[in-house]
Formats: C-alpha cells, structure tokens, sequence
C-alpha cells in the first residue's frame, strides 16, 4: 500500500467515527521517519478510543497492522504508528495546548474537516 493510499484510508476512518478537524500534513521534506503526520480531534476519552479502534481496525483490515499505539490509557493524546503514516489523535483541549500544526506549519498541508 503506498503512503497516500494509507493516508487516505485513514482519513476515511476516521471520517467513519465523526473525527473533527482532520488535517493531513505531508512530513517528506522535513523528516525520512515518516511520510504524513495526521492529526485528528475527538470530543472526550471514549471519542478518541472510538477514533482510535476504527484507525487501528481499518489499516489491519487493509493488511498494514498499527506497529504501535501509544496514550490509549487516558485517551487524551494517542498515537498510532503506521509507518509511513503518524496518526495523532487528542482531545480538543490537549489539541490547542499541544498546537502541533504550528510546529509544522511552513509544509504543505491537505485539510480534511470531519463530519
């Protein structure tokens, strides 16, 4: 599966379980670890653990099982790692304090907004 086949069957997921303020940020130029950093908002713990299952679930069903999962203990900040995909999924507090888009703000970014 190529990267941005992987970058969109997880944005679809988590369209599927009502992500919010989905954006996809292209990380080539800036890093060889990975080749997009997504990032996702859930409304509460059991938002993101939905997020986080239907993520995890999805890329196993396609044959590209999570390598990690990191944060599922409280929910407020999870990572999956999928290789050449990063997805963060937090809170929407934890989101704002964090400001990770900022970070990564001068690169190219494809902006998804969920349902």
């Amino acid at each position: 599966m190529t990267s941005e086949a992987l970058r969109d069957l997880v944005i679809d997921a988590l369209e599927d379980r009502k992500g919010r303020d989905i954006v996809a940020l292209d990380v080539t130029r800036a890093t060889s670890i990975t080749d997009y950093m997504i990032l996702a908002s859930g409304t509460s713990n059991r938002h993101v653990k939905a997020l986080v299952d239907q993520v995890v679930e999805s890329a196993a069903a396609a044959g590209h099982p999570a390598g990690g999962v990191e944060g599922r203990e409280t929910c407020e900040w999870v990572l999956i790692d999928l290789g050449d995909v990063l997805v963060h999924v937090m809170q929407t507090q934890t989101r704002e304090f964090y400001d990770l888009e900022r970070l990564w703000s001068d690169l190219p970014a494809d902006s998804e907004q969920g349902v």
